[in-house]
């Protein structure tokens, strides 16, 4: 059991509202819902009743709940006084609890509680905040499969596979005179097979899980007068950049957010790449630059009317684009045009053709993204995820490879043993089994106060 000072926040968000909430955690918790109260609460029950402060004035009505640990959220008595959502009445309200022996919660502190006590692991607390901050109705699904314990089933089925391999390979060490041969074992070759199965298949979940909860960046970049702003505000639904006739019209970086069938894409418009005199388009040319660095993906936009050479357009954007980046080409107004401009056959970069005043052509972008960033798999993520998650996962499997090939060229069973140990140590991390204090730190703090 965790043990720690009684805690109180207000659990619900800042703002006026119909119902407020503070919420209290600690061996403190059953004395000051009496003293709040003035009633002796029953576990699990609500009761209806009068909230006072330490003059015995009323500084609310509202309902009582008490539960007893470890039948709890986090594990010990909770305490949760719902009155009012007014602002002025939850400050009261929680001012009082502190008063009777309670502080205020640090971000987090509830759910870091939880999984200190054993009542959810730590990839649980994470799908917590994530569920908080679903911005998309798959992403909610998918932190809501997380919390149940899904995405931890299937880590701790793997970790249990990798402890199985290690504990034969370390018993035919120890015993050698079982003259265990490791690459002509059956069962053993078989458990290897089906744990570099798993852990693709999980890597491959939790990658996708983790574009579900992060979305994608991408920048639309081009010369000036390609149609940018154009493009952004046709995916956005709305006039959120400035359109004109006159180049250089966009100076500053614009974002906005949109879903696309379920996935977060967060969309960045910016200024035209071109050589410029003008201070302040300098600047946004700079920063345009620099948001394409930091992107997922480049959306190079092209005035195929005014470029009928529209390689050379594009590969002088291109060229400024790092390697790494996902490319799609986009060919804009092609309402303009009289013919249909080809794509030579092994162009580097992914071509679609769209007109972003009339609409035309817009599915087929759709689909292309799909199809360039694997945004396809998304739906198909049984759980939501974060990059950390796959970063253990990545570790897990290097290990593994590791392992194998030591094992196979030098039939190096210690290095195989070993290298196993790494990977399960690493894979535990994911539900916070292994885990550093600095990282707790890290994840708790981020999560809102109450929570």
């Amino acid at each position: 059991m965790y043990s720690q000072d009684t805690i109180a926040a207000v659990a619900t968000p800042p703002g006026k509202g119909g119902v407020g909430i503070v919420r209290v955690s600690g061996s403190l918790a059953a004395a000051i819902g009496e003293q709040v109260t003035d009633k002796t609460l029953l576990p699990r029950q609500a009761t209806f009743c009068d909230f006072k402060d330490q003059n015995q004035e009323l500084i609310d009505q509202g309902l009582a709940i008490f539960f007893v640990g470890p039948a709890s959220f986090t594990g010990e008595d909770v305490l949760e006084l719902q009155g009012h959502g007014g602002p002025v009445v939850m400050t009261l309200l929680l001012n009082h609890v502190i008063s009777l022996g309670a502080r205020l919660a640090r971000p987090g502190e509830f759910s870091e509680r939880a999984y200190l006590n054993g009542k959810i692991d730590l990839a649980q607390a994470e799908a917590v905040a994530d569920l908080i901050d679903s911005s998309t109705q798959a992403a909610a699904k998918g932190a809501l499969r997380s919390l149940k314990g899904e995405f931890s089933a299937q880590v701790n089925h793997i970790a249990e596979e990798i402890l199985r391999l290690r504990i034969f390979t370390e018993a035919a060490i120890d015993f050698p005179e079982e003259e265990i041969d490791f690459l002509s074992d059956a069962g053993f070759q078989d458990g290897v097979a089906k744990l570099r199965q798993q852990l693709g298949t999980l890597l491959k979940q939790s990658t996708a899980g983790a574009l579900l909860r992060e979305g994608l960046t991408l920048v639309l970049a081009g010369q000036p007068n390609a149609g940018k702003s154009s493009l952004m505000n046709r995916l956005v639904g709305e006039e959120t950049s400035i359109v004109t006739s006159v180049p250089g019209t966009t100076r500053d970086v614009i974002r906005q957010q949109i879903s696309l069938d379920g996935i977060p894409l967060k969309l960045v418009d910016t200024a035209g790449l071109r050589d410029t005199e003008d201070e302040i388009e300098q600047e946004g040319v700079r920063r345009a630059k620099k948001e394409v660095a930091e992107a997922d993906g480049v959306l190079v936009l092209i005035d195929a009317a005014n470029n009928r050479n529209w390689q050379t357009a594009a590969n002088e954007i291109l060229a400024s684009i790092p390697e790494s980046l996902d490319a799609v080409v986009i060919l804009n107004k092609i309402d303009l045009l009289d013919e249909v401009l080809s794509v030579p056959e092994g162009y580097a970069h992914p071509v679609v053709g769209l007109s972003a005043k009339t609409g035309d052509g817009l599915d087929l972008l759709t689909s292309l993204l799909k199809e360039e960033f694997a945004l396809g798999l998304v739906p198909e993520s049984p759980f939501i995820s974060r990059s950390r998650h796959t970063q253990a996962l990545k570790r897990t499997d290097a290990h593994v490879e590791r392992g194998i090939l030591e094992l196979e060229t030098q039939a190096a069973g210690e290095l195989f043993a070993e290298e196993l140990k790494l990977a399960h140590q690493a894979l535990c991390e994911i539900t916070g089994e292994f885990s550093s204090d600095d990282l707790l730190g890290e994840i708790f703090s981020s999560f809102c106060i109450g929570k």
